[in-house]
């Protein structure tokens, strides 16, 4: 049967659904990197975007998560999860295949953009949600380390082949073109999601009664808004998840101003062409693939706390000299710091999404990965628009330095949080 799997070297791999879970989770991400790149290139060279109008595309993508953040988790708690990913996946499909078709014809602007952005946003929310949720099912309570390296693996992958890929493909097709490479993606995704059999029942929940499991259905009669605040008590009681939660709303605001400012100051202020933008983000996102395989082997022999704070600790020292990047051999320091920081970010990432998901009862697990995706993401939008109006007023080289500076200290809440070393091994 398709159900939870062991821990033993490999059987993540000899499950059939498993298989097809990771599948579908790289092959999107992969696709998602390549619109990382065309996404903002379209608006910067199809459509002639200003900083302004490439940071508020940035904080329409993102603002879904302040919009839905919360009540998909509780959405999400109340429905089976399978059908919620496909269904988010071939919705990003059509909105995003909507884009070339535009350009075809000669109406694309910046408002469908925007459109297409939030409505992205919002499948996104439902799916991540949904996906993190049905983790434990596959894996089991004593795969969700190595199962959380395998999706951090899958990140590091995609990043770095997906911006090479999209880069490469606006620079050969146009950058409306590229966009289809996302929206084929999540058509893939789609269709192996629709093959995973594995009973949510089964896995994190089978170590509870299966009564506690059918707390979904009874918490739905409870209405939505005390199912949120459960939701809520759950993260903001525990004193290493609000701590984590500071860490990503920084991080998010970080990747706002990032993901608005980076292609500005490297294509327009540097010089580099799209395909070797690409190039740098994929090859500073190297460390990314090492840190997929260290992380559960520094979570099984550190425990979740240390882990988490010497990865913060190296994500804090690390990242700082992005913002010698120029022109040059300094155009080097860029994949260089990606690739060291990408290390640290991905343990880091793999450690606390252990620890959250490891002391969370199952029925709550839809709301712990909403509520933690709204606490984290939320401040994005935000980070989006101040990068444009910073690039606006100020110029794209100052919006850059501040996106590297606020990536620099986004760790620091968890080096301050008194006795995160002494969390337990797992």
């Amino acid at each position: 049967m398709a159900g939870v799997t062991t821990t033993a070297s490999g059987s993540l791999w000899r499950a059939r659904d498993f298989r097809r879970y990771a599948g579908a989770d790289a092959i999107s991400k992969i696709g998602s990197q390549v619109s990382l790149v065309a996404l903002p290139l379209t608006a910067a060279i199809t459509l002639r975007a200003s900083p302004f109008q490439v940071g508020l595309l940035t904080a329409a993508e993102m603002l879904a998560f302040l919009l839905v953040g919360l009540p998909a988790g509780a959405w999400v708690d109340r429905m089976p999860r399978r059908p919620v990913l496909v269904a988010a996946d071939v919705v990003r499909a059509a909105a995003l295949l909507s884009i070339p078709a535009a350009a075809a014809a000669g109406v694309l602007g910046l408002p469908q953009m925007y459109a297409v952005a939030l409505l992205t946003g919002v499948c996104t929310v439902f799916f991540d949600v949904a996906h993190q949720s049905y983790l434990p099912a596959i894996v089991g309570p004593r795969g969700l380390a190595r199962g959380h390296g395998v999706l951090a693996a899958n990140i590091s992958v995609a990043e770095l082949s997906g911006p090479a890929i999209g880069g490469w493909l606006v620079q050969a097709l146009t950058a409306p073109a590229a966009v289809v490479a996302d929206a084929l993606s999540y058509v893939a995704s789609a269709l192996l999601l629709v093959r995973v059999r594995t009973d949510e029942r089964r896995g994190q929940a089978a170590s509870a009664d299966e009564e506690q499991f059918e707390e979904r259905g009874e918490a739905a009669r409870g209405g939505l808004r005390s199912e949120i605040a459960e939701g809520l008590r759950f993260v903001l009681g525990q004193p290493v998840l609000r701590r984590v939660a500071m860490v990503g709303a920084l991080t998010m605001t970080s990747f706002g101003l990032w993901s608005a400012t980076v292609p500005l100051y490297l294509v327009r202020e540097v010089g580099v062409s799209p395909g070797a933008y690409g190039t740098l983000l994929s090859a500073g996102a190297a460390g990314g693939v090492f840190g997929a395989w260290l992380a559960p082997r520094a979570v099984a022999r550190m425990g979740t706390g240390r882990a988490m704070y010497a990865s913060a600790l190296a994500a804090t020292l690390f990242l700082p000299p992005l913002v010698f990047t120029a022109g040059g051999a300094r155009l080097l320091i860029f994949p260089a710091a990606l690739a060291a920081s990408g290390v640290a970010t991905t343990v880091f990432s793999v450690a606390q999404g252990t620890y959250r998901q490891s002391i969370c009862p199952p029925h709550l697990l839809g709301r712990l990965s909403a509520t933690m995706r709204f606490l984290m993401w939320g401040p994005a939008p935000l980070g989006g628009l101040l990068a444009g109006t910073l690039g606006q007023l100020a110029g794209v080289r100052v919006a850059f330095w501040t996106a590297c500076g606020a990536y620099a200290i986004a760790h620091v809440p968890i080096l301050l949080a008194p006795g995160i070393r002494r969390l337990g091994r797992d």
